[in-house]
């Protein structure tokens, strides 16, 4: 990363909006040349622009998930096991204790208890040694997350987990909102 490259990224963390006219004075090139900067940075997978949501505007509730996995191929079935989940921000694999540290958001904490306790909850897995759970209480520095909003197609009669919502006794006492991916769900996502 060049001074060049620095600049851009640092404008389009302040405002993924900034036209390339704008960045171009901020970096001293001019547009075409800032924007085959920036493309180069996109195609390398450098960056993404993407949009991030303030998860507290839309009251929704996000938690830490730590685990500690018995295994190098539990922890891949797990992972593979929540890739498409609307719920799971990011999986993290560490080196130490928890081996892996989730990021999930809940539209309640009905629902918050329930991804923390049911069958579609990141702690229901296979080949968990120990788990913890942590609500958040409030995101510093940028408050800003990438949720998964285009997981939440609401097509599906059975979650990407494999959990159906239907029979599930905290979904009928309306203690859960029900997977956003499934055809079952009834929150704002």
């Amino acid at each position: 990363m060049d001074e060049v490259d620095r600049k851009i990224i640092s404008q389009l963390q302040l405002d993924g909006r900034t036209t390339l006219e704008d960045l171009a004075k901020i970096v001293g090139y001019t547009s075409m040349g800032t924007k085959k900067r920036l493309q180069k940075l996109i195609n390398q997978n450098a960056i993404k622009v993407s949009a991030l949501i303030n998860p507290f505007s839309f009251k929704l509730l996000p938690a830490i998930v730590m685990l500690e996995m018995e295994s190098a191929e539990a922890m891949q079935n797990l992972i593979e096991r929540f890739k498409d989940c609307p719920r799971v921000v990011h999986i993290f694999k560490t080196i130490g204790g928890y081996n892996l540290i989730a990021l999930v958001v809940a539209e309640d904490q009905d629902t918050l208890e329930s991804i923390s306790l049911e069958k579609c909850s990141l702690r229901s897995g296979v080949g968990i040694r120990r788990s913890e759970f942590y609500p958040i209480g409030d995101i510093h520095f940028s408050p800003f997350l990438p949720i998964r909003e285009n997981l939440t197609h609401k097509e599906r009669t059975v979650a990407p987990c494999k959990v159906d919502c239907g029979p599930c006794t905290r979904y009928k006492t309306k203690k859960c909102t029900g997977c956003p991916a499934t055809m079952h769900y009834k929150g704002l996502l």
